[in-house]
């Protein structure tokens, strides 16, 4: 059966990583994961430590308000196109009726 671990327990085993004053394989013996593993850690603990010091001030308007106003867009250009057919269709189906 596979251990599983919570994130506490894999940031615990980051840190001593990131540490560096003990080697990856003893830090592995300490916490009893493979040293694979730890170097995983270590290098998504890496890769997640510049996200976490960008200004959350900034980040918040910028790729993600940008996505949603596009797709906002991209909806009110499909509701122009529906009420253009629907107006057409009425005037058609009064023609019709007449």
């Amino acid at each position: 059966m596979r251990r599983q671990f919570t994130p506490e327990q894999k940031a615990r085993v980051a840190l001593a990583a990131l540490a560096g004053d003990k080697t990856i394989n003893q830090i592995a013996a300490q916490f009893e994961v493979h040293p694979t593993q730890v170097k995983q850690w270590r290098d998504a603990a890496k890769a997640a430590l510049p996200e976490a010091f960008t200004d959350k001030r900034k980040r918040s308007g910028g790729e993600a308000a940008t996505a949603t106003q596009s797709q906002v867009d991209e909806l009110h250009r499909v509701i122009g196109v529906r009420d253009a057919e629907l107006e057409w269709l009425k005037k058609k189906l009064h023609g019709l009726v007449d």
